[in-house]
């Protein structure tokens, strides 16, 4: 279903918002008065977000001059408030290329260095240096020879890993191709691309948190304050529809790193795994890695009777 289509009664949820907006603007006195009426609906920290961020254009359909504008004007921002300015790239998808990922769970050892490196890649608020809680990777403990989520520990902390009779799943966006959360999306600030990766355009998110609820993977985080993250923990190197610094009031979630998968680099998490239990690539490569995994391994789709059809497998060897 497209973006248009997916738009019911009343046109799609761009020309919705923009009404939303509008007709605001017309119950209250001047912009201080939207602002006031907006902040409890968009959980926006105003004065981090100007009232004319809110106002802005979709990205799919900005010129490319109105996101130089843009980009230029988020790298002034972060620089201000963060310390070190950053370099903010808008990577397109490639042509032919449909990204899918698949997860060895024979030789996942649970050390949750994926975790730690995507919260790295990815600019993620943390309290501290081991606070993984905003991480889009939830590594998950399990007793071998049960599969049952509701039973396993998310939370586990040994001295060592794995520990006996254990095993690890680590559960992250699935990239589906029949995504829940775009289509519970009111306003179309979440989308498929073309390579299949799910994107939020945190200009656009009003932060009500519907595509959270139909996430079944629990793959979705929400910035409920500005960030915390302190300049030497910054990744400069920054994409407009991934990794860049997201505001308060957002949703946010894991795009197969591309900034640097676009670029023709591995996912943050795949290159730190120590015992290489993850495969990254272009499922439309007949003689891709991950073809050869989805040919020869035994698959295991998560929550497959969910019918989200999935970009993300599991497999054993």
């Amino acid at each position: 279903m497209s973006n248009t289509e997916s738009g019911q009664g009343g046109g799609t949820g761009r020309s919705r918002r923009r009404t939303f907006l509008k007709t605001t603007g017309a119950a209250v006195a001047g912009i201080a008065g939207l602002a006031a009426a907006l902040k409890p609906l968009l959980r926006l920290e105003l004065g981090e977000i100007a009232i004319g961020d809110l106002l802005k254009t979709h990205y799919q359909e900005l010129t490319p001059d109105a996101l130089k504008k843009i980009v230029d004007q988020l790298e002034e921002q972060t620089g201000r408030a963060y310390g070190k300015k950053p370099t903010i790239r808008d990577s397109k998808p490639i042509s032919g290329v449909e990204f899918a990922y698949a997860l060895n769970l024979s030789k996942c050892v649970g050390c949750r260095r994926c975790a730690h490196a995507c919260m790295d890649e990815n600019n993620q608020s943390r309290e501290s240096d081991d606070d993984i809680n905003m991480s889009y990777i939830r590594v998950v403990e399990l007793a071998k020879g049960s599969i049952n989520l509701e039973t396993g520990d998310h939370y586990y902390d040994h001295e060592t890993v794995p520990e006996k009779d254990r095993y690890y799943m680590p559960i992250q966006c699935h990239q589906c191709r029949e995504s829940p959360c775009t289509r519970a999306c009111p306003v179309e600030a979440t989308w498929q691309e073309p390579d299949g990766v799910v994107v939020v355009d945190y200009n656009w998110c009003i932060g009500c948190r519907y595509c959270m609820a139909a996430c079944p993977y629990d793959a979705r985080r929400f910035n409920y304050k500005k960030p915390k993250l302190e300049p030497e923990q910054m990744n400069l190197e920054q994409g407009y529809l991934s990794n860049r610094v997201r505001p308060a009031g957002v949703v946010e979630k894991c795009t197969f790193c591309l900034h640097r998968t676009r670029e023709g680099k591995y996912p943050a998490c795949q290159e730190v795994c120590p015992v290489g239990a993850r495969v990254f690539g272009n499922i439309r490569d007949s003689e891709s890695e991950i073809n050869y995994v989805l040919k020869n391994k035994r698959i295991y789709i998560l929550k497959e009777e969910v019918g989200t059809i999935p970009r993300f497998y599991y497999f054993f060897d």
